[in-house]
């Protein structure tokens, strides 16, 4: 790679600073031409993007793509998916991409790879079936029909959030569907709420930690251990309920798992991007072996359009420069997601695992202080319960807050009245992005309450009140339908943004040491009691 210079000096970052009037251009406006939605839509893997309610025009759109090429996010996308150490603070690769790739002919990172993934993939569908048919017997030779996952951080969110989104899809196995619970958080009121309805000799514990030394998981593997016994479980058989996914087996097998209940990742799988490897086990079980493949199959989809699309139509870059815009040149500070579907109840959440810990950095890659804002602070709900709560801070209040609306083009679900539902929910959604990028001025406001039949006093008095600045750019991201396929389309979408923003702001995305120092200290403190 060429030597490193921060994105502040590169020219084109120059030339967007440098730009006049643009910042100061209000979408009032920029929406009056009728051409900008057709022109500013991508469309790839079932998923369509339209930012044209974004506050960019067409030099701006100009220098944002030329600070993608100075900034060499094609040839660090390569190197990425040919297996280079692009993790360089821990001399790693970084190939979740691969995960889902399996089956690619000739893949860049090496067909040995690929052999591997197959094999541990094949594995887990199989595993899963046989929970799903009821094969899986627990110490009383029942069949277990609950799985609770144990697993904080990567090996909880993804899961947690897919499982949401797609458990009503599939039809169970003969009619009884095995139920999959999560729990991460170590406090103990958490299993014990999920524990206390459920039968020990018909539940298992898929037990999730990259290196089996996870405190948070260890304590509640231990735990869950104890109600197995306490429930009648001989200590011989525990090994029937539980079942480890870890990038560390040896360590996994000293704590008594049993082989064929071990399923392994490796260490070029960071946790924030790994639901494609064995660490979707749980959403495996919840939606089927072929749910789960055709996730994978609509992250493949799109990481083949990242490699192949045009900068100006590749949906990733696109949607990376946009925040890039925002955070950098508006100076937005936080970054809403609201989806407007309800199982993604869990995506704002996913989501701000894998923006904030990718690219909540302060060092360049070159080891010098960043200068410049990075990742901003990610945070949301589902969009309708948002608008009854903190659209109003957005609407009017002081910051200046970007949006993703997540919509479906179609609704699926079995309920009489679920069209209708669905227009609704629509409606509001398309609704909420025209009126934060419009607004309405004070003029128009008291025009309003003049015409509603109010004085001229009081509607004076009022108009500064119901005004609205607008102006507030926002993007919106189209599901053709929410399926595994697009759902795995979705969650690469947003990997491969935040890869193309780490590029851009000169930052390693795929360490976090941020999230060490905490643990460091938490076992020096329990050293000394």
């Amino acid at each position: 790679m060429p030597t490193f210079i921060p994105p502040q000096q590169r020219q084109a970052w120059t030339a967007l600073a440098a730009l006049p009037g643009a910042t100061s251009n209000h979408l009032r406006d920029i929406l009056g031409d009728k051409d900008r939605q057709a022109r500013m839509q991508i469309s790839a893997a079932g998923i369509t993007l339209d930012y044209s309610h974004q506050r960019v025009n067409t030099d701006v759109m100009v220098q944002l793509l030329a600070l993608a090429d100075e900034s060499h996010v094609k040839d660090q996308a390569l190197a990425m998916f040919h297996g280079e150490a692009v993790n360089q603070t821990e001399n790693r690769a970084v190939l979740h991409v691969a995960l889902r790739g399996s089956h690619t002919p000739n893949p860049p990172w090496g067909e040995a790879i690929s052999s591997q993934v197959a094999a541990e993939l094949l594995r887990v569908c199989l595993f899963a079936e046989k929970v799903r048919s009821r094969a899986l017997l627990g110490f009383k030779q029942t069949p277990i029909t609950d799985v609770v996952n144990l697993g904080i951080g990567g090996s909880d969110l993804g899961p947690r959030m897919t499982t949401g989104a797609l458990v009503n899809q599939t039809q169970p196995i003969g009619g009884h569907p095995v139920k999959v619970h999560y729990v991460s958080n170590v406090d103990a009121w958490s299993l014990f709420t999920t524990l206390q309805n459920l039968d020990p000799s018909r539940t298992a514990f898929v037990v999730q930690s990259k290196t089996f030394t996870t405190q948070e998981t260890m304590t509640l593997l231990a735990s869950a251990k104890q109600w197995l016994l306490d429930g009648g479980c001989p200590d011989a058989q525990l090994h029937q309920h539980l079942v480890a996914v870890t990038a560390s087996p040896a360590i996994a097998a000293l704590h008594g798992f049993n082989p064929e209940h071990m399923f392994e990742f490796w260490d070029w799988v960071g946790g924030r991007y790994s639901i494609w490897s064995a660490i979707g086990l749980p959403l495996a079980i919840a939606i089927g072996s072929f749910g789960f493949q055709e996730l994978l199959a609509g992250a493949r989809a799109m990481d083949e359009h990242f490699l192949n699309a045009a900068p100006d139509k590749n949906m990733p870059l696109v949607m990376a420069l946009m925040d890039v815009w925002n955070t950098n040149f508006l100076g937005a500070s936080t970054h809403l997601i609201a989806p407007y579907a309800a199982a993604l109840n869990k995506f704002a959440s996913f989501l701000q695992q894998m923006e904030m810990e990718s690219n909540g950095k302060g060092t360049h890659i070159d080891g010098s202080k960043v200068a410049i804002k990075t990742a901003p602070l990610v945070w949301g709900s589902l969009g309708i319960d948002g608008q009854h709560a903190y659209f109003q801070l957005i609407h009017q209040g002081t910051h200046l807050v970007p949006i993703d609306f997540i919509g479906s083009r179609e609704e699926h679900t079995p309920l009489p009245l679920a069209a209708e539902h669905h227009r609704v929910v629509m409606l509001n959604m398309q609704a909420q992005a025209q009126a934060l990028a419009i607004g309405r001025t004070e003029d128009e406001t008291l025009k309003v309450l003049l015409e509603s039949g109010l004085s001229t006093k009081e509607a004076q008095r009022l108009a500064p009140h119901r005004s609205y600045p607008g102006n507030i750019p926002s993007s919106t991201v189209w599901m053709d339908a929410l399926t595994p396929r697009t759902l795995g389309a979705l969650i690469a979408l947003y990997e491969h943004k935040v890869f193309c923003q780490a590029a851009i702001w000169g930052i390693h995305a795929y360490d976090q040491w941020g999230v060490e120092l905490g643990k460091t200290i938490a076992k020096e403190i329990e050293t000394r009691q």
